[in-house]
């Protein structure tokens, strides 16, 4: 690691206590002047470093700055994770993508404080402002996960997000088959999982789970075509709250993930969802269908029965829910 990537991780180790540049260099094993300059460094990154005379540098908790150090401080001590926090990219799914492509291992997370080209499903956008939001991707290399069982990804992820949101910040989402997070009536998170096939024998070579979260209200608001439909969990930041919220989601999605069975992730998502018992609209292959929900079952396909009295097992497509989820995206 460099200076400042070790001083940021000794900071992190400890907010709100204060280190000598000379225990710092120390323990860095570097000068004195090393230590200023990558103080200077983190500070114009963002971060909350204060200075005082005779008790030296402090990492404060008073604003949300978002660093591999601190989401790693956070992770459980037997997760061997390798995380990448960058300011802006594309896409964390499109850059993981490439690092996929070369051989990265299972594991491997890219977080960012902002995307300029973040997608949802069908190849939508996702509006994905800095400062204001959290974007990652987490890549799988699963075993015992088929292709036809992808959606289960997205089930986990979705339930471990639900579980993740209210331990950091006390509220409580619910689920929109498949893959949307519901707060107050308004889209607050989506889910988006892509894979990679073998073009022998279909096998799933990796897969890239992709979160983006409107934790915060974005400055000036949302864009006036998503006004309407888009949230955020909560209304301002909390100390530490991107980096608690990334790793508490790393923690609970990776226990569900090594032991899917053991951990019953699934009874998690139908008592977490917004659509078992409820009319919707089912949208499949350009046809839209009004259907009732009968349940969830446990590849987590949709059980509908429309109004012709036929029933059907989904296991892809979309669904528009009316009532105070007046959604269609």
């Amino acid at each position: 690691m460099t200076t400042k990537e070790q001083l940021l991780a000794l900071l992190e180790s400890s907010k709100d206590t204060y280190f000598s540049g000379e225990e710092i260099a120390r323990r860095l094993e570097v000068s004195r002047a090393a230590v200023w300059k990558a103080v200077n460094a983190l500070r114009q990154e963002g971060f909350p470093i204060d200075a005082v005379t005779n008790r030296g540098y402090c990492l404060t908790q008073r604003v949300d700055a978002l660093s591999a150090e601190g989401i790693v401080a956070h992770l459980r001590k037997d997760r061997d994770l390798q995380v990448t926090v960058l300011p802006t990219v594309t896409s964390t799914n499109a850059v993981l993508r490439e690092k996929a492509a070369q051989g990265a291992a299972e594991g491997s997370a890219v977080v960012a404080g902002q995307q300029t080209a973040g997608r949802g499903r069908s190849g939508r956008g996702f509006y994905s402002p800095g400062e204001t939001g959290l974007y990652f991707s987490l890549l799988l290399r699963p075993t015992q996960y088929d292709p036809q069982q992808i959606t289960r990804l997205t089930a986990v992820a979705a339930v471990a997000l639900c579980e993740a949101i209210e331990t950091v910040t006390g509220e409580c989402p619910g689920i929109k088959w498949v893959n949307d997070l519901f707060l107050h009536g308004k889209k607050v998170c989506g889910i988006l999982t892509e894979g990679a096939f073998s073009l022998e024998n279909g096998a799933l070579e990796y897969g890239i789970l992709g979160v983006g979260i409107n934790l915060y209200p974005p400055k000036g608001g949302f864009p006036k075509e998503l006004a309407g439909i888009a949230g955020s969990i909560l209304d301002q930041p909390i100390p530490d709250g991107r980096n608690r919220l990334t790793a508490e989601f790393l923690n609970r999605f990776l226990d569900y993930y090594d032991a899917p069975e053991q951990f019953g992730y699934i009874e998690a998502y139908r008592r977490r969802s917004l659509v078992i018992g409820r009319q919707v609209t089912v949208l499949v292959g350009g046809e839209s269908r009004s259907a009732y929900v009968q349940g969830i079952d446990d590849s987590c396909r949709l059980l509908v029965r429309y109004e012709n009295g036929e029933t059907d097992c989904l296991s892809y497509g979309e669904i528009s829910v009316r009532a105070h989820l007046t959604v269609r995206e």
